[in-house]
C-alpha cells in the first residue's frame, strides 16, 4: 500500500487537472497555431521552390539558415527584457512594461541595422561557406547566384520582422497570445497566395522564381506588422502599457543595467546557438550539395512538428515567469513539473506521426533519388530524438523564467559549441561515417545536457523573483 501511495503521489507531481491543462493550452495553442501555420506555409513555400530545381532550393535553404541566425539574435536580444515584462505584468506594473518595450525597440533596431550591413558586405562569402563540398551533380556557382538574388530581397523584410517581434513578444508576455496568432495567420495566407502567383507567374503575374518567393515573404511581413501595430494601438484598454510608450524613448539607467545584466547572456546565447546551428549545417555540407538539399527538406517538415514543444516551452516562460513575479514559488515549481511532463508526452505522440510520414514527404520535391533518401533518413533521426529535445527546450525556459541567464548561456550555447559542434566537425571531416549517423551522434551527445538540465530544474536554482526590487 505504501509503495502504491508513493507512486500515486509522484504521478500527481507530473499530471495536472482539467483546469491546469485548459490554462496551459489557452496560452500554448494560439502560439502553436501561429507558429504551425507559419511553418506549414514555409513548407509549402519550400516545396514550391523545390519544384524549380535543386540549386534554387539549396540557395534558398542556405540564405534562410543565415537569416535564422538574425532571427534568434532578435529573440535573444528581446528575451532579457521579456523576463522582466512577464514579471512586471504579474505585479500589474504598466510603467515597468513600457520601459522593457522601449529597451526592446533600441536593442532590435541596433541588431537589425548591423545585420543588414553585414549581409550587404559579406553575403556572398557567407553563402559560399556552405558550398565547399562536392557538387553531387549540382551546380555550386548557380546555387551561389540564386542565393544572392534571394538574400537581397529578403533584407527588405527585416525591419517589419523586427517591429512584429517587439510588439508580439510584449503582448504574449502580458498574456495576449491570440492577436499575434491572427496576424500570423493573415501573414502566411498572403505569403502562400503570392508565392503561387510570383514563383510560377500565375494570373498575369511575372514568373520570378526564387525572387518571387522572397517578395511574397517580404510582403507578408509588412501585412503582419500592420495588423499587430494597429490592433495594439487601437485597444489601449487591453494594452495599457502602450499609452504614452513613445512619449520618450529613454529608459532609466538602473533598469538598462538590469536588462543588460539579465539580457546579455541571452543575446550572446541565442547568437552563439544560431551560429552553432549554422556551423553544424556547414559541417554536414562538406559531404556534398545533396546533403544540403536533403537537410533542407528534412528541416522543413521537422520545423512544422517542432511547433508543439516550442509553444509549450514559450508557455513555461510566460506562466512560470508570472507566478515567480507574483511570489508564488511553490505553485511555480508544481506548475513547471507538470508542464515539462506534458511537453515530453505530447512530443512523443507527435514524433510517432512524424516517423510514419518521413518516407513520404521527400517525394514531393523535384530532386534526385539520393537527396530524397537522405531527407527520409534525416527525418527519422529527428523524430526519434524529438521527446529529448522537448525536455531540453522546457528545461531551458524554466531556467530562463527565473532570470538565470548565465546558467542558460552555459546550458545552451556553450554546450553546443563545446560538445555538439566538435562531434560534427571531427566526424564529418576525419571519418567516413555516413552523414545520417553523424546527425544521430550529435543528438546522442545531448544526453549529457539532459542530465544537467534535470539536475538544475530539480534543484530549483531558477526560483526567484527578479522584479521585486525594480
Amino acid at each position: 500500500m505504501f509503495l502504491k501511495a508513493n507512486v500515486q503521489k509522484n504521478v500527481r507531481k507530473f499530471i495536472g487537472d482539467k483546469k491546469f491543462y485548459a490554462m496551459v493550452l489557452g496560452i500554448a495553442v494560439p502560439i502553436m497555431i501561429q507558429n504551425g501555420i507559419t511553418n506549414f506555409v514555409s513548407m509549402l513555400d519550400n516545396i514550391m521552390v523545390g519544384q524549380i530545381g535543386t540549386e534554387q532550393m539549396s540557395g534558398v535553404a542556405i540564405v534562410n539558415q543565415l537569416i535564422f541566425v538574425y532571427n534568434l539574435c532578435i529573440f535573444g536580444g528581446l528575451s532579457g527584457a521579456g523576463i522582466f515584462t512577464a514579471q512586471y505584468f504579474g505585479q500589474k506594473d504598466d510603467e515597468g512594461i513600457r520601459h522593457t518595450f522601449r529597451y526592446k525597440t533600441w536593442m532590435a533596431l541596433i541588431l537589425t541595422v548591423l545585420t543588414i550591413l553585414l549581409f550587404l558586405t559579406y553575403g556572398e562569402r557567407l553563402i559560399g561557406f556552405y558550398l565547399s563540398g562536392s557538387s553531387d551533380g549540382g551546380d555550386l556557382e548557380a546555387t551561389l547566384v540564386y542565393g544572392m538574388k534571394y538574400l537581397k530581397v529578403m533584407l527588405i523584410g527585416l525591419p517589419p520582422f523586427m517591429m512584429v517581434q517587439i510588439y508580439a513578444s510584449t503582448l504574449r508576455e502580458c498574456g495576449e497570445t491570440v492577436l499575434p496568432m491572427k496576424a500570423g495567420v493573415a501573414a502566411v495566407t498572403v505569403n502562400l497566395v503570392f508565392n503561387y502567383l510570383l514563383i510560377y507567374g500565375k494570373f498575369g503575374f511575372p514568373a520570378l522564381g526564387i525572387v518571387g518567393a522572397a517578395a511574397a515573404t517580404v510582403l507578408s511581413r509588412y501585412v503582419e506588422m500592420a495588423i499587430v501595430l494597429i490592433w495594439t494601438h487601437t485597444h489601449k484598454e487591453k494594452n495599457r502599457f502602450i499609452v504614452g510608450v513613445y512619449r520618450t524613448m529613454k529608459v532609466p539607467a538602473v533598469l538598462v543595467k538590469k536588462f543588460i545584466v539579465k539580457g546579455s547572456p541571452l543575446l550572446v546565447n541565442e547568437t552563439l546557438w544560431a551560429a552553432a546551428m549554422a556551423m553544424l549545417t556547414q559541417c554536414y555540407s562538406v559531404r556534398g550539395l545533396s546533403v544540403v538539399a536533403g537537410l533542407n527538406i528534412a528541416n522543413t517538415l521537422n520545423n512544422v512538428f517542432n511547433v508543439v514543444f516550442i509553444a509549450l516551452g514559450d508557455s513555461v516562460a510566460i506562466i512560470v515567469g508570472q507566478l515567480l513575479g507574483a511570489g508564488k514559488m511553490k505553485e511555480a515549481r508544481d506548475t513547471d513539473n507538470k508542464m515539462i511532463a506534458f511537453s515530453v508526452f505530447c512530443c512523443t505522440l507527435v514524433a510517432g506521426v512524424m516517423l510514419s510520414i518521413s518516407p513520404l514527404f521527400p517525394k514531393m520535391y523535384n530532386t534526385t533519388g539520393e537527396v530524397r533518401k537522405l531527407a527520409t533518413r534525416f527525418l527519422m533521426v529527428q523524430a526519434i530524438f524529438m521527446p529529448q529535445n522537448a525536455f531540453l527546450h522546457a528545461a531551458y525556459f524554466t531556467l530562463r523564467s527565473g532570470g538565470k541567464t548565465v546558467i542558460t548561456f552555459l546550458f545552451d550555447s556553450v554546450f553546443i559549441w563545446c560538445v555538439s559542434v566538435p562531434i560534427a566537425y571531427l566526424l564529418s571531416r576525419y571519418t567516413q561515417i555516413n552523414v545520417v549517423y553523424i546527425l544521430a551522434m550529435v543528438q546522442i551527445g545531448d544526453w549529457i545536457k539532459c542530465i544537467i538540465g534535470f539536475l538544475l530544474v530539480k534543484k530549483g536554482v531558477w526560483m526567484q523573483n527578479i522584479v521585486s526590487a525594480s
